[in-house]
């Protein structure tokens, strides 16, 4: 149980349940004052640079009451008994806990039950209960929902059917007759132990991502600070980038700055420069970059509370200024999210979107960027709208709503072409229209 109190350790100086007895305790964003406390969270140059451009840091504990309440609300639309998660950024979506984010993706040890009214047990990987101790919203800790090989062996089947029971007990006593159990993501056996006691098992990614989709000032907040860290992490690569410098010296510049601002991880290693700045898509590597060579990136990068800052730029290497061709790909780049950012505002359906979107030139649409817009919170997130050629085969309809945070974003290059451009500016759709979150410049040298 969360709230059971442990037997500490003689002289153990980190006890996951003491809490700041003043306001003069916590650091501006509710958060104990103590370099020994058990949640990870921003670092002091973060608060420092936020203070100095005027960011105001979000209130957690509103923050984890609102997302709480934003899945019970999605919950009662679709009259769900209970939301069982294993998507670790689901999980930390309803309890804002983490533990081992990258590695429980591919080895899915913990789970959340979050009930009709609002109940939450947690199961967490073992001797990890202490790390949700300072979490009042996580009423249970429990063990037992590893069902993947590595962990149970030949005994999935028996590990699958314990933990079904465990479900079964909570919501036969939080959720009444109510067998509606919507699951986000979860092993086969652990399925099929679901449905062996009763329960009809409904999509849960659907509930989830509409609970998320919409933030409100609070959590507006926090990403705006996840933001602001990903931008000083990018002017010190851009800072540091120079000829005889390699791709993956470049990118770490980036990973550094994100970490020592209390920033948690980069999705992905999307940075490439010259001739391999087309295709998109190709990860950073050894290659050294020469002077007057392009690079381009797109950060993905899981900052400060676990936040999304998903920006992409492309810069100069070196002295040289860019060629012309160089110049009508970052102009076209930059025009098209511009326009496209222009069409952002509340009752905006998707279709429209996609349909009004600025067709890019004809000799550019066959390596068009995956999406000309996607949703972002905590990581890319719904909607995902592509170009209006690609409606047919993967279009699905909706409208903006206020709260709702895009990405804009575009890739420009030729197939052949000797290099491509990216750009991408994250924002918020307003009471009123769009705005945009993103202060990192453009480069001049690519508009003259």
């Amino acid at each position: 149980m969360a709230n059971d109190p442990y037997v500490l350790g003689a002289g153990r100086k980190i006890d996951p349940y003491r809490r700041p007895a003043s306001a003069t305790d916590r650091l501006p964003d509710g958060s104990p004052n103590d370099g020994d406390r058990v949640e990870i969270g921003p670092t002091d140059l973060a608060f420092a640079e936020w203070a100095a451009q005027g960011i105001t840091p979000p209130d957690l504990d509103a923050l984890r009451h609102y997302r709480l309440g934003r899945l019970v609300g999605e919950m009662a639309r679709r009259d769900v008994g209970g939301l069982l998660l294993f998507d670790p950024l689901n999980i930390r979506y309803a309890t804002d806990s983490s533990n081992m984010q990258l590695w429980v993706t591919h080895n899915p040890c913990r789970a959340c039950l979050v009930t009709a009214d609002g109940y939450m047990v947690l199961w967490d990987f073992h001797a990890g209960e202490h790390l949700s101790a300072h979490l009042p919203l996580v009423r249970e800790v429990r063990h037992g929902a590893s069902l993947f090989y590595f962990e149970c062996g030949d005994r999935g089947a028996e590990h699958a059917a314990n933990f079904a029971a465990q479900v079964d007990e909570v919501m036969r006593a939080r959720a009444g007759g109510n067998r509606r159990l919507a699951v986000d993501k979860i092993e086969i056996l652990g399925l099929r132990a679901l449905e062996a006691r009763g329960f009809a098992v409904l999509e849960g990614q659907e509930v989830t991502e509409h609970a998320r989709k919409i933030k409100d000032g609070n959590e507006l907040n926090a990403m705006r600070c996840a933001i602001t860290a990903c931008e000083a992490a990018m002017a010190e690569m851009q800072a540091a980038m120079r000829p005889g410098m390699s791709e993956v010296e470049a990118w770490a510049e980036l990973q550094r700055g994100n970490f020592i601002r209390g920033g948690e991880w980069i999705e992905t290693r999307l940075l490439a420069s010259g001739p391999r700045t087309n295709p998109w898509f190709q990860e950073c590597g050894p290659r050294v970059m020469g002077d007057g060579d392009i690079l381009a990136f797109d950060t993905d990068l899981i900052g400060p509370y676990g936040y999304c800052a998903d920006l992409s730029r492309t810069w100069k290497v070196g002295d040289k200024p860019p060629t012309n061709y160089e110049r009508e790909l970052y102009q076209i780049a930059l025009e098209n999210i511009r326009h496209n950012m222009g069409l952002l505002k509340p009752g905006v359906t998707f279709r429209e979107l996609m349909e009004k979107g600025q067709p890019l030139p004809e000799q550019f649409r066959a390596q068009r960027y995956s999406v000309m817009f996607h949703g972002v919170g905590l990581c890319d997130e719904y909607p995902s709208l592509r170009y209006p050629e690609d409606w047919d085969a993967c279009g699905y309809d909706g409208v903006l709503e206020p709260g709702m945070c895009l990405c804009v974003e575009a890739y420009i290059g030729e197939v052949g072409g000797p290099c491509g451009i990216k750009l991408e500016d994250q924002g918020v759709i307003t009471e009123t229209g769009f705005e945009n979150l993103t202060t990192y410049p453009f480069e001049d040298s690519f508009l003259s």
